[in-house]
């Protein structure tokens, strides 16, 4: 039976502009520079407002459209194993939120969550999310992280720090590429 929640019906948005904000965090984090940057902050919060009206929510529905696409390929790589992607990468996830109490309020931990659980068993992260009313505040940090979290997943499993981002960056390409 298919789902209201499927990938099919959710809009893919800005997966582009997504990336590059999650690049750019990446590549912020692992050289050390944690704290913020009201420089840098400044540059992405003009960056975000110059996408236009309708431009901050394409932004959103690129970053579930990330999340959706790691925990696909973390779901198939589980799989390879005879493991459960939920059962190895939800704990470790929760986890990890729960250090990052700026970032991840404990009142944000739940939707994250069930945004990546519900990612894990291939339903649309930002249909999923949609279900409960419009998105607040205090979830756009916490929507990051979970981005970086399962990229940092990622890399960590394959001992290569870009091998997340060059993973969509290549199925971007790819897609691309078959359109025209």
């Amino acid at each position: 039976m298919l789902s209201p929640c499927g990938p099919q019906h959710a809009p893919a948005g800005d997966v582009g502009a997504a990336l590059m904000l999650l690049d750019h965090r990446s590549k912020t984090i692992h050289a050390g520079r944690t704290e913020a940057d009201p420089e840098t902050d400044a540059m992405i919060d003009q960056f975000i407002e110059s996408l236009g009206p309708g431009g901050a929510d394409d932004l959103l529905d690129g970053t579930c459209t990330l999340i959706y696409m790691f925990m696909t390929w973390l779901r198939k790589a589980h799989e390879d194993h005879d493991k459960d992607v939920i059962e190895y990468v939800v704990p470790t996830f929760v986890a990890s939120m729960r250090m990052m109490p700026k970032s991840c309020p404990p009142e944000v931990i739940p939707t994250m969550t069930g945004m990546i659980v519900a990612a894990g068993i291939g339903l649309s992260p930002s249909l999923w999310r949609k279900q409960y009313g419009d998105w607040t505040k205090q979830e756009m940090n916490a929507l990051e992280a979970a981005t970086f979290l399962l990229s940092e997943h990622i890399n960590r499993m394959t001992e290569d720090e870009d091998f997340a981002v060059r993973l969509i960056t290549e199925a971007l390409t790819r897609t691309e590429s078959e359109e025209d």
